[in-house]
């Protein structure tokens, strides 16, 4: 059982990590739950006997491809985020690298390396983005 030990910056920068990835998934379960619907209408057109090239180009954008993507981009990049700050919030308190790589299931040159980018705040943004 953990103790109760002074809130660090740290600490915030892992909780805000965490309400983003929150609502990521919230907002990725959304797309996906369009994608899935639009995936069976897909599959009643094609089992209606629809071609599949009259099917892909009556598709209206995002195709459930590009939707899928950009969840995964999403996921992808949120979770990174909160591995960081969950990794540097345990760092805060006094957690051996050793241990958090344990807990992650990576090794400690992962965690080194994680420990050492920007925090999320801190990037330049992404050009376009």
């Amino acid at each position: 059982m953990a103790t109760d030990a002074p809130r660090a910056p740290s600490d915030e920068a892992a909780e805000r990590a965490l309400e983003n990835l929150v609502t990521e998934l919230d907002r990725c379960v959304d797309e996906l739950v369009q994608a899935r619907a639009r995936a069976e209408r897909l599959l009643l057109q094609r089992r209606s006997g629809r071609a599949w090239l009259d099917i892909v180009t009556g598709e209206a954008r995002p195709l459930i491809v590009e939707r899928i993507s950009t969840v995964l981009a999403s996921l992808s990049a949120a979770g990174h985020d909160w591995r960081r700050e969950q990794a540097a919030a345990l760092q805060g308190e006094q957690v051996s690298i050793n241990r958090i790589a344990a807990l992650f299931g990576v090794t400690r040159q992962r965690i080194s390396a994680l420990l050492k980018e920007p925090a999320a705040g801190d990037r330049p943004p992404v050009a376009g983005g």
